[in-house]
């Protein structure tokens, strides 16, 4: 009897504690969803039944007028921000409150995951690495490197060139991911990977390696989120151990020999060495990148507050491997639905190829960085792609100081909330809001056009976040994906074929945006006689 009234003491004791979190919200006076036990509202994606696009989407919905309410991710109280004054508030205007992401594994587990730029704390040191890495993505630099990503891009078009089939059929995710890797490769570390005759290298592997959402995955998330201390305890790293080990070895060796050898590269990876030195400036000349989805540079990007003794090789190496596992996956990401896109919407695709072909008469062959970047209709169809859909489906802040937000009717008050507060902006439910773009799940690129865009409210297109700690490598993302379109679409239709899912169905089991059973596209020859 006595064990039978101590486990239900402590099954009362835990489900009191539980029901305390599950009241935070309503303790604060801020509307919040009715949340489930230990899973809150967002711990149902374990059960893989919808996609994490679509359940964000729901909770976007569930208060149509609030600017912001609670939600539980599993047992973290988290406040969903749909006000875009708030958005902006937090990202930008009050970023020395709001200077980190959550936190997803702490330093001294997987120094390499940690310690990167995306995910390791505000403070002195994260605005140094900011001052050392600004200045290797602007457009003045990504000019330089522009003929190794010009290599890549043929590489692929040759690739399928070869192919004696009237229409190839291909998963897309796939096709990109060997082109991102080969970019990646040869930009940042240095790598000729030419995955497309040679699928089996050992980059691409790693890479799929890196990026592949098992479901053990989604538990170290998990654990990360609700049990750090046994996490830290335990030494369970987010990254596969043999992954970190990897690229933690070929940059050490690419850095010795660079060294040894006094090479000079047109890279990443030199680009960081020089930094390091103080040798590279924030300077970025080139007034023609007039992209939309381009994330200004902040001033703390543009004066260097660094000191090479503070940048160790291993601060090197997780930059390196952040720029990896962030653009591996989004750029191919973006590609994949482009092309989605641009075979069902034939139209679209035409007017796009009028203006390719164009530029590569011009050019006499392949288009130049100058010429690429200031066609008009190819930035508008890729903005537009990012909107409806962006990679990175939300994004966050951390609070790193007690705030209050002010109430804006009369009958509301002020509402404080504490040092901790992680704040959740739904990217993608903004941008498929009718209220900032009508008709928004149709594909029509003009919407940005020069006359259309000064119509379009500010805040509500957040493809690569906002303000300080908005994607760094914009730039060269959007350089990366403009550029193999245009080789593709110099040659080849991008056509549906009968595996082609229409419309799509996003992808259940994944935390990022993907196609349920893949997306099937096919690519035409084009006959220009």
């Amino acid at each position: 009897m006595l064990y039978v009234a101590a486990i239900l003491l402590l099954l009362i004791y835990i489900m009191n504690k539980i029901q305390n979190i599950n009241n935070y919200w309503k303790r604060k006076g801020v509307k919040q969803l009715p949340p489930l036990p230990l899973l809150g509202n967002t711990g149902t994606t374990l059960f893989q039944k919808t996609s994490p696009v679509d359940l964000w989407h729901r909770i976007y919905n569930s208060f149509p007028n609030e600017r912001y309410f609670g939600v539980y991710q599993f047992t973290t109280p988290t406040l969903l921000i749909k006000d875009l004054n708030l958005i902006k508030r937090i990202t930008v205007k009050d970023f020395d409150t709001f200077p980190e992401h959550a936190s997803v594994v702490p330093e001294d587990a997987d120094p390499f995951f940690a310690r990167n730029i995306l995910f390791m704390k505000g403070g002195q040191k994260w605005q140094r690495l900011k001052s050392l890495l600004s200045p290797a993505f602007t457009s003045y630099k990504l000019k330089t490197m522009y003929p190794l990503m010009v290599s890549c891009a043929e590489q692929l078009v040759r690739h399928y060139e070869m192919s004696s089939d009237d229409v190839i059929t291909l998963e897309m995710k796939e096709t990109f991911s060997k082109y991102a890797s080969d970019i990646i490769g040869t930009t940042a570390f240095g790598l000729e990977c030419n995955t497309f005759s040679n699928p089996d290298n050992i980059f691409y592997k790693m890479g799929q390696d890196s990026i592949a959402m098992r479901f053990s995955s989604l538990l170290k998330i998990i654990g990360y989120g609700a049990i750090p201390a046994v996490m830290k305890f335990l030494g369970i790293a987010f990254l596969p151990r043999h992954v970190s080990d990897f690229f933690r070895k070929i940059v050490l060796e690419a850095m010795q020999q660079r060294a040894k050898q006094d090479l000079q590269r047109p890279d990443v990876l030199n680009l960081l060495l020089e930094a390091r030195k103080g040798r590279l400036k924030y300077e970025d000349v080139d007034e023609t990148d007039t992209s939309f989805a381009t994330v200004q540079e902040s001033e703390l990007g543009k004066v260097q507050k660094f000191k090479s003794s503070d940048i160790s090789d291993d601060d090197l190496i997780a930059q390196a491997v952040i720029f990896f596992l962030a653009g591996f996956d989004t750029s191919s990401t973006a590609l994949t639905f482009a092309a989605y896109e641009l075979a069902i919407n034939p139209d679209v695709q035409r007017r796009l190829q009028e203006e390719v072909d164009a530029a590569v008469e011009d050019c006499g062959g392949f288009v130049t960085y100058d010429t690429l970047i200031s066609m008009s209709y190819m930035d508008l169809v890729v903005t537009e792609t990012l909107r409806m859909w962006p990679p990175l489906t939300f994004t966050d802040r951390r609070a790193v100081k007690p705030f209050t937000i002010e109430p804006e009717e009369s009958d509301q008050g002020t509402v404080c909330f504490d040092s901790g507060t992680i704040c959740v902006i739904p990217v993608h439910a903004i941008h498929m809001d009718q209220r900032y773009y009508p008709n928004p799940k149709k594909f029509d690129p003009d919407r940005f056009s020069a006359v259309n865009k000064q119509t379009l409210t500010p805040f509500a297109y957040l493809p690569f976040g906002a303000g300080p700690k908005g994607c760094i490598g914009t730039r060269f993302a959007l350089l990366e994906v403009k550029l193999v379109l245009c080789a593709i679409l110099n040659k080849f239709d991008i056509i549906p074929v009968p595996e082609t899912k229409i419309p799509v169905v996003t992808k259940r089991r994944s935390l990022f945006l993907g196609a349920e059973g893949g997306m099937w596209l096919g690519l035409k020859k084009r006959d220009k006689l």
